[in-house]
């Protein structure tokens, strides 16, 4: 009876040691490290019907493990658990990397759906000012031509005004009225303005150059000279003089007549431009004469 209670004890310390001396095998070890990092990765929130697989299968190697450690079913299932974790691993990663991807390509779509939005608004705000400034600037082509046609139109009325009037002096006081490359030249002879020698105006010579400012009122914006000639008779400088202040007593009655000041000058020619032979009496009182240029209008 002492011998039988002594070799149980003996077989329950040799049982023991066994059982506390298993180790897992490595298969075992290497699929419980693999589902850690399994578990530890994106894997449970991305992926985790292959997590729990991989869970599945590492149980059932724990408990081949339990059953019997050295077991090559052990081995066999421990390997299986880790190739399920390390692909429940795997997919968790890729799963993120996808998801990271297409966040970032929504990103990119995002950002040039923005770039897109914001050249379009610029060719369109740009668009937009080269129309205004077309529509500023055809209008202020229509307001220049507008101007222009208006003006042609009033310099046109001026013209056949200033033309009227000079039919109606040439007819009215039979003075010559003539055009010429220099202007219209109204002639009118000095026998009939001045006593021989002077400058002072006869009281005869009024009627014909208040005709004569009538007509010139009419010339709008045109440049008016009086031009005082003699005949060769005395000196070259008292004929330049008697010229000259003939010419102004002339340009003087017009401008009381109510011809502009500022349109009308005078100057003294003297013998220098005879328009007949001095050596007879009828060619020297040809040259006797003053001369009212109404200039050209000048071209715009």
């Amino acid at each position: 009876m002492k011998w039988s209670r002594s070799a149980l004890v003996l077989g329950l310390g040799f049982c023991l040691g066994g059982c506390a001396a298993a180790q897992p095998p490595q298969e075992l070890v290497n699929a419980r490290a693999a589902y850690e990092r399994a578990q530890a990765s994106k894997a449970p929130q991305l992926t985790p019907v292959p997590l729990h697989d991989a869970k599945q299968a590492l149980n059932a190697a724990e408990g081949a493990f339990n059953e019997d450690a050295e077991s090559q079913r052990t081995r066999d299932l421990a390997y299986i658990a880790e190739r399920k974790a390390l692909l429940a691993e795997s997919k968790g990663n890729t799963a993120q990397a996808t998801t990271q991807r297409d966040q970032a390509h929504r990103e990119l779509a995002q950002l040039q759906s923005q770039m897109q939005t914001r050249q379009l608004a610029n060719a369109q705000a740009g668009m937009q000012a080269a129309q205004a400034n077309l529509a500023a600037t055809q209008g202020a082509l229509n307001k220049t031509q507008a101007e222009l046609a208006s003006e042609k139109k009033a310099r046109e009325e001026a013209e056949r005004r200033a033309r009227d009037a000079m039919d109606k002096l040439a007819v009215a006081s039979a003075l010559a009225v003539k055009e010429e490359q220099r202007g219209t030249v109204i002639t009118i002879p000095s026998g009939v303005l001045f006593t021989s020698g002077k400058y002072a105006l006869l009281p005869a010579a009024q009627q014909k150059l208040d005709q004569v400012a009538d007509a010139l009122k009419n010339q709008d914006d045109r440049k008016i000279i009086v031009e005082g000639h003699t005949d060769s008779q005395g000196t070259d400088e008292s004929n330049m003089v008697l010229g000259k202040n003939r010419a102004q007593s002339v340009r003087d009655y017009l401008v009381s007549r109510g011809v502009p000041a500022e349109m009308i000058s005078a100057t003294g020619l003297g013998e220098s431009r005879p328009v007949a032979d001095n050596n007879s009496a009828e060619g020297r009182a040809n040259n006797r004469r003053v001369e009212i240029i109404v200039q050209p209008v000048e071209k715009r």
